[in-house]
């Protein structure tokens, strides 16, 4: 008895029961460092492509390493799970009620493409790597589209960078005459004068905010989640920008500000 009840005083000490093996305590800490490290390298790339640094350039953020893209969609996905809303499984929502299945859909900064794999409707997903065969990977300011080709394009926290003038004028570009532009983007992107500064200026970059509800104007107010986690915008082509894109003053968003969990 003397011997049993030691064991127990050890396993106590130990952190461990005392039929539970060593390595198996062993391996849910390191489970627990990698998160810590995944979470820690998500916080870091997003500051490095928003900083406006010489590292704003996604390409130089993933040292050109599609396995390091990879990881970064793997900490990215955890990171959504904790919120209350999956902000691309609202825009999946809106697009089977809104959009028919003969409307093509550009979805900038893809990631899986899980857009494309959820609707009947063409979607052309596009990113910087490939994670699967239904991405096509390439420059976002520069996909492979045709001139007013596609009936809406959605950015779901894509817009890398804190000019993001050029994947708004490339949006415009591919989008038919009113044709819909979806956003969804962290809130801390829009604090302070930059919600106003960004909704003005979208007007001359080609883009007026849709009507919501009961005539309610979206770009008096704009629909945010639960814990404002994410804002959510929707806005209508009303002209083309193409040709003038250079001449327009920059659009520009606040750093992504992601809080540690």
């Amino acid at each position: 008895m003397k011997v049993k009840k030691l064991k127990t005083q050890n396993s106590k000490i130990s952190g461990l029961s005392p039929h539970q093996p060593a390595e198996v305590k062993k391996e849910t800490l390191r489970e627990k460092m990698m998160k810590r490290l995944e979470a820690a390298r998500f916080r870091q790339v997003n500051e490095e492509l928003d900083s406006g640094c010489k590292n704003a350039d996604p390409t130089v953020a993933f040292q050109g390493d599609p396995e390091q893209f990879k990881k970064y969609h793997e900490a990215y996905r955890k990171r959504v799970e904790h919120w209350p809303k999956n902000p691309l499984h609202v825009i999946i929502k809106w697009a089977k009620k809104k959009l028919k299945g003969d409307k093509i859909i550009a979805d900038f900064g893809c990631g899986e493409a899980e857009l494309a794999a959820s609707l009947p409707n063409k979607v052309h997903s596009f990113d910087l790597f490939a994670l699967n065969d239904r991405v096509t990977p390439c420059d976002m300011s520069q996909v492979p589209l045709q001139d007013e080709s596609v009936h809406a394009a959605v950015f779901c926290l894509s817009l890398m960078g804190t000019d993001v003038s050029k994947f708004i004028g490339e949006a415009n570009r591919v989008l038919q005459m009113n044709g819909v532009l979806k956003i969804a983007e962290v809130a801390s992107r829009f604090s302070g004068n930059t919600y106003n500064n960004f909704l003005k200026r979208m007007k001359k970059f080609g883009f007026v905010a849709i009507q919501k509800g009961q005539g309610q104007q979206q770009d008096k107010k704009i629909s945010q989640s639960q814990d404002d986690v994410f804002l959510m915008f929707e806005f209508k082509k009303i002209k083309s920008v193409k040709g003038v894109l250079g001449r327009l003053p920059a659009l520009k968003l606040n750093p992504s500000m992601y809080k540690k969990r």
